[in-house]
């Protein structure tokens, strides 16, 4: 089974190779470029509606009156929505188009963004939240499922970028939320919805694309389409492994960015530099996030990489709780070292198949059902905290789910496909 990728072949159909009776030509130039600045700009935007909250998320729940359980209801609410809508996303991109569906996903994340701070209450405020995370996931399944179709010879390389441009955005939501906020009068409601602005301009390389209906196949744009083969995908150990891993290791993200700047301000550190220190966590996905899926990609097993992620992740947990302050930068580094089992399980994703209708079925089933798992996490660690007052029970929690995380990636990364499978 080959993982290298091999960009010094064109797909067939592509300007210079096409003869008469052949598939019509592949994508110009011009419009893969339009596609590459589109993915980009769309996974900018799939977390700052997440990693902007964190940081003024004390602020918020002195004015909204959050218990530390309603609070963690707030940081399950991303994972539910993913859940929840990331089942619809193969579906409305079979019917519309999966430019289309993306498109209006990012018109979604903005309006959500920008509402969800005026609208009162705390279940406005879910409402709104829910709005823009309905459109980050249905984003968020598409993305593995446009780089198949638009770049099949070059999985990893485009994986890499957009979630490269992921870690970017979501670091840059905790780094500048708490500056903006006090740049702009210091309401954290401003700061909070200063971030609608970067989702209005990732709607605009979409619009050229709303009318492209080409499946999610395993062809380039502009082929004959292929039937999808059909896929008894919960039959598949591979699938269910990946799963797995996709929704531990959307656990423990989800609960770093809705609580470690918490962690950090509980020991004395201020909102600002709490902040900081998370946006360093996010930031160390910004290279390695297009590295690991380039690496990633060149293995027959992912086995190791998953062991690396995990060891840093265990270091990190076992500073938070030994030395949160002391050694906050550290820890901040080594959390953000284990953060990129996401980018790693997107390569996953779109290596355990052999077609793009297969990464289709893969990619929503894997994360849909990762993010149904990874609901109960966040919420248990605001009722822990709550109820023993404390960081220690929270952390051995997150702790001992990385035991069942590495095993899972171990297993998600062995090298064989889901058609093998089923």
């Amino acid at each position: 089974m080959r993982h290298d990728e091999t960009p010094t072949l064109s797909p067939p159909g592509t300007p210079g190779t096409h003869a008469p009776g052949s598939p019509a030509p592949g994508p110009s130039p011009w419009m893969l470029r339009i596609v590459t600045v589109g993915l980009v700009l769309a996974a900018l935007n799939l977390r700052p509606a997440i990693t902007s909250l964190g940081p003024l998320l004390e602020e918020v729940r002195d004015t909204l009156h959050m218990s530390g359980s309603v609070a963690g209801v707030l940081t399950s609410v991303p994972p539910l929505c993913f859940a929840v809508f990331g089942f619809m996303a193969p579906r409305l991109a079979r019917r519309f188009g999966a430019g289309a569906v993306v498109c209006v996903g990012m018109a979604a994340i903005a309006a959500g963004l920008l509402l969800r701070p005026f609208v009162g209450g705390t279940a406005g405020f879910l409402a709104a939240s829910a709005l823009a995370l309905m459109g980050i996931a249905v984003s968020n399944v598409l993305m593995p499922v446009i780089v198949k179709r638009w770049f099949p010879d070059r999985v990893g390389t485009m994986t890499g970028l957009y979630s490269m441009a992921l870690a970017l955005g979501t670091a840059l939501a905790a780094a500048l939320t708490v500056p903006l906020t006090d740049a702009l009068g210091g309401s954290w409601k401003t700061g909070l919805a200063v971030w609608a602005a970067l989702a209005v301009v990732a709607i605009l390389p979409w619009l050229p694309l709303v009318r492209d209906r080409g499946p999610a196949s395993d062809r380039p744009a502009g082929q004959a389409p292929k039937p999808a083969p059909a896929l008894r995908i919960t039959r598949s150990r591979t699938s269910w492994a990946l799963a797995c891993f996709f929704g531990l290791q959307a656990t423990a993200a989800y609960i770093t960015m809705g609580w470690m700047p918490q962690i950090f301000r509980d020991a004395g550190i201020p909102a600002g530099t709490a902040g900081v220190l998370l946006a360093v966590t996010m930031a160390m996905g910004v290279p390695l996030a297009f590295v690991i899926p380039r690496v990633a990609s060149r293995l027959r097993t992912q086995g190791p990489i998953v062991l690396v992620l995990s060891g840093c992740g265990l270091a990190g947990y076992a500073g938070l709780y030994l030395a949160p302050a002391g050694g906050a930068w550290l820890w901040a580094l080594l959390l953000g070292i284990a953060n990129c089992a996401f980018p790693l399980a997107l390569t996953m994703i779109g290596m355990r198949s052999r077609s793009g209708a297969g990464v289709v079925r893969l990619s929503a089933f894997a994360q849909s059902t990762g993010y149904l798992l990874s609901i109960p996490g966040p919420l248990l660690v605001g009722v822990l905290y709550q109820h023993s007052g404390g960081w220690g029970l929270p952390l051995a929690l997150m702790a001992a789910l990385l035991v069942p995380q590495t095993v899972a990636g171990m297993l998600a990364g062995r090298d064989r496909t889901i058609e093998d499978e089923c």
